[in-house]
């Protein structure tokens, strides 16, 4: 199990790149729009440089849903590793089987 401050941080950042994502959106788009003055778009970069580094989407993690494990991450289940595995023992997920050959 990951430490549940590291899980909620994630929790935290998901919600900041939420609140900023249409603002971002929007600056980003001044930025790169040549019909506005110079001045316009570098206030839009100043104005983009403020915004807090969490609403980025990048800086996000993918994190197992039941554990919180950051590594061994399958993002197509949304599970770590060894819950993906247990899981799929269990039958727990459809479609999936133990291979053999």
């Amino acid at each position: 199990m990951a430490k549940k401050s590291m899980v909620n941080r994630e929790l935290k950042r998901a919600k900041t790149v939420e609140k900023y994502a249409k603002k971002r959106m929007a600056l980003k788009k001044a930025i790169v729009d040549m019909t506005l003055s110079e001045e316009e778009r570098e206030q839009a970069r100043i104005a983009f440089q403020k915004m807090p580094r969490d609403a980025s989407p990048v800086r996000g993690r993918n994190r197992c849903r039941i554990t919180g494990r950051p590594h061994g991450f399958y993002r197509k289940f949304g599970l770590g590793r060894n819950k993906l595995r247990e899981y799929a023992m269990q039958g727990m997920i459809p479609g999936v089987v133990k291979a053999s050959w």
